[in-house]
């Protein structure tokens, strides 16, 4: 019994693999369950045994691209209180998975205007419990009088995000003229967020 359980996770996380690999590499609408089936080595009924639809896949394919961030970010003692160093370890989780898949995000940036209503609305789903990790921080903080009041958490984390999506798609093309590495550029953006949400002290 247990030999078999072992064998269908490891069956799933080589179909989560090769999903991965193929929603790179044809896109969401050009991706095909028989070409999913394929590259992890199974054929289609087996895949349809642990994933119902493509739209299940992509779901999986997107949450377990985030997961170890999340669980990271997951306990009390993960966050200091201190922003600039809270900030900076999300920044470097959150640029990690980045990174990791760089090849997946461009596509579905490639594709953002031709994704099935549905398939757009999983990407939504599946990446929002990291961002809702950082907005829960920023709202403790307010509540604790480091963080602005007046700030709206929402979309500063999309700011937020955003600087460091940007400078992965830069660095990964050398679109950058200068010569900087990841960690300065994670250090600036997170210097440069702290001192726009941060409450100042009074002199």
């Amino acid at each position: 019994m247990t030999r078999t359980i072992r064998s269908s996770s490891l069956t799933r996380i080589r179909l989560i693999e090769a999903a991965s690999q193929v929603f790179a590499s044809l896109g969401v609408q050009g991706a095909t369950t028989r070409e999913i089936a394929r590259v992890a080595r199974v054929n289609e009924v087996t895949l349809f045994r642990h994933f119902a639809s493509k739209e299940q896949l992509l779901r999986a394919v997107i949450e377990n691209a985030s997961a170890l961030q999340t669980e990271a970010l997951a306990h009390p003692e993960a966050w200091t209180q201190n922003l600039s160093v809270d900030l900076k370890k999300y920044a470097q989780l959150y640029n990690a998975m980045l990174e990791a898949h760089e090849d997946l995000i461009r596509t579905f940036i490639g594709e953002a205007k031709r994704h099935p209503e549905a398939a757009r609305q999983i990407i939504q789903e599946a990446a929002k419990p990291l961002g809702e990790k950082l907005v829960a921080y920023l709202q403790s903080s307010q509540k604790r009088g480091t963080v602005r009041l007046d700030l709206d958490p929402f979309p500063a984390v999309d700011m937020f995000t955003g600087m460091l999506l940007a400078g992965m798609l830069c660095r990964t093309v050398k679109y950058n003229q200068s010569d900087y590495s990841s960690n300065n550029y994670i250090d600036t953006c997170v210097d440069i967020f702290v001192r726009g949400i941060a409450v100042q002290e009074k002199c």
